[in-house]
């Protein structure tokens, strides 16, 4: 509402917001590495249970055209299957590069949350556009003397 009491849709566009539920249970990204070793060379490759999630979501994602290429704010639920998984992001965020936004640099703002669903793992995501930073803010110096 403006401050004459009308209303003016132009002030503020509404914020995008896009979301999706993938079923499974992600893998850690921190324990989703395994060592395999060709000849006397070692390789750090994805475990079978990273491999798996990841073909999973990319078979049950559903990509958006154009991708996302504002900061974005994202929210995922995490239903795991017991309670021995500890909360961890960071595959799904990779996984969303090239199907909702282009790169996971782009978020500015996450809300993970951890949850026990038993008979159905998955993960319940909303990526939504940040509202842009207003110009007026651009250019002042900060405490340290340097520009933001």
């Amino acid at each position: 509402m403006n401050i004459d009491g009308t209303h003016d849709s132009t002030i503020q566009k509404p914020m995008q917001a896009i979301a999706q539920i993938i079923l499974g249970e992600p893998a850690s990204k921190a324990n989703s590495r395994r060592v395999v070793r060709f000849g006397s060379m070692s390789r750090l490759i994805k475990s079978e249970k990273a491999l798996s999630y990841s073909e999973a979501f990319k078979q049950q994602a559903k990509p958006i055209s154009p991708l996302i290429e504002d900061d974005v704010s994202i929210s995922i639920w995490i239903f795991y299957a017991s309670r021995r998984p500890d909360l961890d992001e960071s595959l799904i965020l990779d996984l969303l590069q090239g199907v909702l936004y282009v790169n996971d640099r782009q978020v500015k703002e996450k809300h993970i949350y951890w949850g026990l669903d038993k008979v159905n793992p998955r993960a319940e995501i909303i990526v939504e556009v940040m509202p842009k930073k207003s110009p007026a803010g651009k250019g002042r110096a900060s405490s340290r003397g340097t520009k933001e």
